[in-house]
């Protein structure tokens, strides 16, 4: 057992080195300096085509060291990367960010890298120089250590080492083993000693080549000099003790490179890595201490925070322009929606996020701009001011990443969003810092499963659902008249509404009407849109409605036979879905619903040869479904065409069955109409 002086050692840190002795050691997959002369030849390197580079391996390993009277992580690193293309260059710019906080700080060492080309037929090797190195601010406890690697070409290999040692045990390194290119081999090593209980989590759909974990010892030298207690002089000395350490090893081999794919979040959320938590310190003989964080403590402090709680009560400074809106209806939404209107005006979105107030939100009122927390935490405080029960949400945006709701950090919050309880239980989620949007609709960026809803009341905040009644709704009738040459003239009535409507004002207000036209005809070959109106511009509850004439030249002479493809210009212009499998889900985030109508008039004497047979498709477990009918008359022709997605979001699993939905419904929707002169 430990003496108590010796645990006090320990505890209090009065000097310290270490020495430590792990058992089962493997060795390290690569040896800084030495490459292999046939990673420099133009052998193919990875099974993606595309890839601008690939990394050859990727080593980590963090420890523990005890000196100077407390305890650090020590993190090492050689990663060493093949250069396939210009576009690879970017892979030779890297980042270190350093976390400080008062007077502790990690810092940066044993930084060294060389650059490897073969030139006639000879390895060439040019050191990093120290004039490629800088230092950079990044957030006000983070400091980004940069340095580019030298003449780096097509064939290039780059390598590259270095160590961080930290002085904070809650920071232990995470490793990514996966990157935006191929990865040849990853390999990460964690050596933590018995004092120190981490949560890991594991997430990723790549397995692991290698995974280890076997206990071994570590042993620390604590010395401590002589020193005056209760008026006597203790004696300097030295001792050894011996914990139990835990030894893990994880690798991965031939990892592919994540890519972009149509609506989803963000790669983060599906990236293969590790991350750790310090979940509880156990030091000896004395009681396991948990240090992770909790949400209720994370309520309270916010709500204690003068940035965030303190401006929840300050919207006194509104009562002159509430009033009035308060006395123009007692219906609770339309006052709600009044409110809303006024904030929306008052205070315009400067594109910052954040959870904290800038300033204040009378500031933010007072100079009509803000951040995000500016501009809501404002919303609260002036649904409070009006009587209704309003408290702040907070959230992580779609490119933020996913929340976890059974990891308790700050950090993963980056938005604030308002939340107010109507009567009879109803409740409802407010943002204002889209101008164009109408109360109630949530920025597309903010649906991104639940947020945390802080309420003031001592254990009451809970989760809430960030999802919308709003759709991304399309709707188009179109009137088409053929000629007997080809040609074919025509109106259109055109309505977005939902998201869509969103997304088309904010296009609009970007370009004018007049280009936004220009646009639009220029997407179908050889149109041109004489005459447009745009309605419902500034009534953001209601769809924007655009109604425009359109016509395109045939040829010189009258046709035997006239090809039409009318859903071409109207319908769904690709497939989203290209690749044959997918890992993670499909998220639209909202529910989509796409209507075309298409009444065409044929020429004098003409008819449709062959009418195409109706459809009518559906996705497993109700999840969508798509209608196509075609109702031939006497010169004359009707399509419908109806798309409808019911979910916002699709797994894994579905994603074949909703690629084979989107391609069977192109191919509906590309059939042509072949119009024959009667004879």
């Amino acid at each position: 057992m430990i003496s108590p002086l010796l645990r006090r050692l320990l505890l209090a840190g009065i000097c310290g080195t270490a020495s430590v002795s792990l058992a089962h050691a493997q060795a390290d997959p690569i040896k800084f300096g030495k490459i292999d002369e046939l990673d420099l030849t133009a052998q193919n390197f990875a099974a993606d085509s595309a890839a601008s580079a690939v990394v050859l391996c990727d080593f980590g390993r963090s420890r523990f060291e005890y000196n100077d009277g407390q305890f650090r992580v020590v993190f090492e690193r050689v990663t060493r990367i093949k250069i396939l293309k210009k576009s690879g260059y970017d892979e030779a710019t890297v980042q270190v960010p350093l976390y400080h906080k008062a007077t502790n700080e990690e810092k940066l060492t044993g930084l060294r890298g060389f650059t490897y080309n073969l030139v006639n037929g000879q390895v060439v090797k040019e050191k990093l120089n120290s004039d490629a190195i800088f230092r950079e601010e990044s957030t006000p406890n983070i400091t980004i250590r940069k340095f580019t690697l030298p003449n780096v070409r097509v064939g290039s290999v780059i390598e590259y080492t270095y160590s961080v040692v930290s002085p904070f045990t809650f920071n232990f390194q995470d490793w990514t083993f996966q990157r935006d290119i191929p990865v040849r081999w990853s390999e990460y090593r964690a050596a933590i000693p018995e004092y120190f209980d981490y949560k890991m989590l594991m997430q990723g759909y790549e397995p692991l080549e290698v995974q280890e974990r076997n206990e071994a010892t570590t042993q620390y030298t604590i010395s401590w000099s002589s020193k005056m207690e209760y008026g006597e002089r203790t004696s300097g000395g030295s001792t050894v003790v011996t914990p139990r350490v835990t030894n893990h090893r994880w690798a991965m081999k031939a990892v592919p490179a994540m890519r972009e794919e149509p609506y989803m979040t963000t790669t983060n959320d599906y990236i293969s890595k590790i991350d750790f938590e310090l979940a509880g310190i156990k030091w000896p003989d004395e009681p396991y201490k948990a240090v992770a964080n909790s949400w209720e403590k994370i309520d309270t402090d916010l709500l204690n925070d003068e940035q965030f709680g303190s401006q929840l009560n300050k919207g006194g400074f509104l009562k002159e322009q509430l009033t009035p809106l308060l006395a123009q209806t007692t219906d609770p939404a339309g006052r709600v929606a009044a409110i809303h209107d006024l904030v929306r005006r008052s205070v315009k979105h400067n594109g910052n996020n954040g959870i904290y107030a800038s300033s204040t939100v009378r500031r933010a009122y007072d100079q009509k701009t803000g951040s995000a927390a500016d501009v809501n935490l404002l919303l609260v405080a002036a649904l409070r001011e009006a009587g209704f029960q309003a408290s702040p949400v907070l959230l992580s945006t779609r490119n933020h990443g996913r929340m976890e709701t059974g990891v308790p950090l700050l950090s993963r919050f980056n938005y604030v969003l308002a939340h107010v309880a109507l009567p009879e239980g109803k409740e409802m989620l407010l943002d204002a810092t889209e101008e164009l949007a109408p109360c109630g609709m949530l920025p597309h960026r903010c649906l991104n499963g639940v947020g945390r809803l802080v309420l003031p009341k001592a254990g009451a905040s809970r989760w809430v659902e960030l999802k919308t009644n709003d759709r991304l709704l399309s709707y188009r009738q179109i009137s088409l008249t053929v000629d007997e040459k080809g040609g074919f003239s025509g109106k259109v009535h055109q309505e977005h509404a939902g998201y869509l409507a969103l997304s088309q004002r904010e296009k609009l207000r970007k370009l004018g009407e007049k280009k936004y036209v220009e646009e639009l005809a220029a997407s179908h070959e050889g149109w041109n849109i004489p005459a447009y109106t745009f309605k419902e511009r500034d009534a953001l509850h209601r769809p924007l409605t655009l109604e425009y004439e359109f016509a395109s030249a045939g040829g010189d002479a009258p046709a035997g036979t006239i090809y039409l493809n009318p859903l071409r210009d109207f319908g769904t212009d690709k497939n989203p879905f290209l690749h044959e499998g997918r890992r993670f889900p499909v998220d639209f985030g909202t529910a989509l619903d796409e209507t075309v109508m298409v009444n065409i008039t044929l020429p004098a004497g003409y008819e449709l040869e062959e009418t195409p047979k109706p459809m009518t498709m559906e996705l497993p477990e109700s999840g969508g479904r798509f209608t196509y009918a075609i109702q031939p008359g006497t010169g004359i022709i009707q399509i419908v065409s109806r798309m409808n997605l019911s979910r916002p979001v699709y797994s894994a699993e579905e994603y074949a069955y909703l690629r084979e939905f989107f391609a069977r419904m192109m191919a509906k929707q590309s059939e042509r109409l072949v119009l024959k002169k009667k004879v």
